[in-house]
């Protein structure tokens, strides 16, 4: 870091990896060029006020509409309490839990703004897994909705770090009466946005945990433009009459990105529901007429059987990430809606998606092309581009990269500056990338590379399958077997008669030595809270079995 950081508390750079660990950055479009200071909110928030959008929407809920001037003055209150009443100095982190609210959104912007670094979390977290975050993050201070403060006590006792935690809503929402909203009822709504170097740590993201425990990855005030300057223009297209919503949380960075960043980058609006499920979520686009939807596959496929109940005519833009959109979803919503969903590759490790594609340019199956401003390549264990239609490891480099906290495993993702994603894909001649497996998701049977995703694929297509998740089981004449678990649909025998029509069904879609020669069938599978498949989890209970048999 060149310029002078604005950090009066060292944490974020002395927990940096080390400098020859760190990805290489790169800045290939001139819109990418930002000056060494930068406050990502003076960006997304001060400017828009500055430049005449103060009066249009920003963010609305049910029965709450702020106008961009309104967030400013919230956001600045609340500097103020942190600044003023917290001595929160520059660098400090602030621990965030709420649902996707009103509130929530100001708090980020809040401690963003006055130099501190926002650490959101996960609603669904319990104590000990908070205990984890604060200390790992060494946080003494947190704003939380009243409603989730049972837990964060819980991880207080655990964790006595952290000092304080000040609520907010006092159990009743956004527009309740909490400590939080006390304090800054005394406050001017007049603050002076931190004067932060662009390469100053503005957020610590944890991983989802799909393969196994989060990791904290550290993002700076450029990273968060940059990611706003790259997907959103290249594949959404957004204007300032958009409306955005969807279903992640915006302590995930598919949700801060799709549900904060990018419609305030653009000067759009966001639609923010405390509880996006199916229903609400439909119902939300019905009576605000969003436009902009961003959700898991998992979230348009529990969609398409109550389309028929609501008005989304609204909708121009459907984006699709946090996990494979399989070819049966996407074809099954075009039909349904006319909409062809943009389906892309993202991480917590670089903050949002790189590869995409939108319009004319999808090819249904298909992660898409390189997003500009970004470069991909396939490789293999050596590190060398493979030749086009060759399965390799996903290598990316960007103007974002990655950066873990403490530098904990930083040698397993950066190799030789390339931010190395853990995904299986193939590259075609035209460019485009086709997923085919998490590293860890390939099964090894008899022989044969398997990708447990494409099984899964052809398994959706079959009426009978709500949901799906394919994995490696172990066997004592092929190594491993594909064993599929599988949640039917309402009203679906699960007899061995369904077993066999689901195998048979397989064998006519892909390679007949592809299929699933076991089947489970049960009433969920294991997910992450933002809607990612555990497959690890399943992995390790069949391990567990084998060992006892």
């Amino acid at each position: 870091m060149n310029e002078k950081s604005a950090h009066i508390d060292g944490f974020a750079a002395a927990n940096l990896p080390r400098p020859e660990m760190l990805p290489e950055i790169i800045f290939t479009l001139p819109e990418l060029q930002y000056p060494s200071r930068l406050n990502c909110v003076a960006e997304l928030l001060d400017r828009a006020v500055a430049e005449g959008d103060g009066d249009r929407l920003a963010i609305l809920a049910p029965g709450l509409r702020w106008s961009y001037a309104e967030l400013q003055d919230k956001v600045n209150r609340i500097a103020q309490v942190l600044t003023e009443d917290l001595a929160i100095v520059p660098g400090n982190r602030v621990l965030l839990r709420a649902a996707n609210t009103p509130m929530l959104a100001a708090c980020w912007l809040g401690v963003v703004k006055a130099g501190a670094i926002a650490v959101a979390t996960m609603p669904l977290l319990r104590a000990r897994e908070l205990s984890w975050v604060i200390d790992k993050a060494e946080v003494a201070l947190a704003f939380c909705d009243g409603k989730l403060g049972e837990e964060l006590t819980g991880a207080q006792a655990l964790s006595p770090r952290l000092g304080k935690i000040i609520h907010f809503g006092d159990g009743g929402g956004d527009s309740g009466g909490g400590e939080l909203e006390q304090r800054m009822a005394g406050k001017s709504g007049e603050f002076t946005t931190v004067d932060t170097a662009a390469e100053d740590t503005c957020l610590i993201a944890f991983t989802s945990g799909t393969t196994g425990g989060p990791k904290g990855v550290m993002h700076c005030h450029r990273d968060v433009i940059a990611a706003s300057d790259c997907f959103p223009p290249a594949c959404i297209k957004a204007t300032k009459d958009d409306i955005f919503c969807g279903s992640p949380p915006l302590a995930f960075t598919f949700g801060l990105g799709g549900l904060l960043l990018f419609p305030m980058r653009a000067r759009a609006a966001v639609l923010l529901l405390e509880q996006a499920s199916p229903d609400n979520l439909l119902a939300g686009i019905a009576e605000h007429k969003a436009s902009v939807l961003f959700t898991a596959p998992t979230g348009f496929r529990a969609m398409l059987g109550k389309l028929g109940d609501y008005d989304i005519s609204s909708l121009r833009r459907c984006i699709s990430a946090g996990e494979t959109l399989p070819k049966a979803t996407f074809d099954a919503w075009y039909a349904a809606t006319d909409l062809a969903i943009i389906d892309g590759i993202g991480s917590t490790e670089l903050l949002h998606i790189f590869i995409s594609s939108a319009d004319a340019d999808i090819r249904p199956g298909a992660t898409g092309k390189v997003v500009p401003g970004y470069e991909a390549r396939v490789i293999d264990d050596d590190g060398i581009e493979v030749p086009p239609g060759e399965v390799g490891r996903l290598a990316v480099r960007g103007p974002t990269g990655c950066r873990y906290l403490r530098g904990e495993k930083q040698a397993n993702y950066v190799e030789n500056g390339w931010n190395v994603t853990g995904d299986a894909y193939r590259m075609d001649e035209d460019g485009y990338f086709w997923f085919e497996a998490r590293n860890d998701d390939m099964i090894i049977s008899a022989g044969y590379n398997i990708s447990g995703p494409e099984v899964e694929a052809a398994l959706l297509e079959h009426a009978s399958v709500a949901e799906c998740a394919c994995v490696a089981s172990p066997d004592e004449a092929r190594g491993n077997i594909v064993k599929a678990f599988i949640v039917l649909r309402d009203g679906v025998e699960c007899d061995a008669a369904c077993i066999e029509g689901l195998q048979n069904f397989v064998k006519n879609q892909i390679a007949p030595y592809k299929y699933p020669r076991a089947i489970e069938f049960v009433s969920e599978l294991p997910k992450t809270g933002t809607g990612k498949m555990q497959r690890f989890r399943l992995r390790e209970m069949e391990r567990e079995r084998a060992a006892q048999t």
